[in-house]
């Protein structure tokens, strides 16, 4: 017996939950009956998301490809009404058979909150089509441990990183990243000897 498995996002917007699925064609279906939308994402985004599930990522910059210029223009036009940075960002795997009906509850691998939103609109060649203008929407998610740093390169303090941590992950331990780094400015690292 064959497994498959699907990479389910929720983007919970603050009047709506966009749910979409890394793939083509129909519509999937989860267990509780929420509907995932097809998308294309980049080489690059499944690469991110790798990083995100194995724990070695604090942002998580995913790509949609391949998206009608309309469509990209009215994410653009959602975002500058509505602005979607803060809202939850969830990825999801989900197993499914050989029918591709899913099997028991997703598996939730990372969750954080959007931090940016990118449209950008590149011509593409089609002999079929002509020329015609594609869409890519890019949204950056951050999570606990996002960098330490400021955009104008200011360290946080550590009063500012745990305020920062408990509001990207209210659930989380408190981040005593601060704490435990400074007990190593005169530890001594010994490689093994064999």
């Amino acid at each position: 017996m064959s497994y498959n498995l699907r990479i389910l996002c929720d983007v919970i917007l603050p009047d709506r939950t966009i749910r979409i699925w890394d793939g083509s064609g129909r519509v999937f279906l989860d267990v509780e009956g929420n509907l995932y939308r097809a998308a294309q994402f980049s080489e690059d985004a499944l690469q991110q998301i790798e990083a995100a599930i194995n724990g070695e990522a604090y942002t998580l910059s995913l790509s949609l490809i391949a998206l009608p210029q309309m469509a990209g223009d009215e994410v653009w036009e959602y975002d500058e009404t509505t602005p979607i940075s803060g809202s939850t960002f969830i990825v999801k795997i989900q197993t499914v058979d050989q029918y591709e009906q899913p099997e028991g509850e997703p598996e939730v691998v990372f969750t954080g909150l959007i931090d940016n939103l990118a449209v950008t609109d590149q011509g593409v060649e089609d002999e079929e089509d002509g020329d015609r203008w594609e869409s890519i929407v890019t949204i950056e998610v951050t999570n606990r441990f996002t960098l330490r740093t400021l955009a104008n390169g200011a360290v946080l303090s550590d009063v500012d990183q745990r305020e920062r941590s408990k509001v990207l992950n209210p659930s989380a331990p408190d981040d005593l990243f601060c704490v435990r780094v400074p007990r190593y400015l005169n530890a001594t690292i010994r490689w093994p000897n064999w």
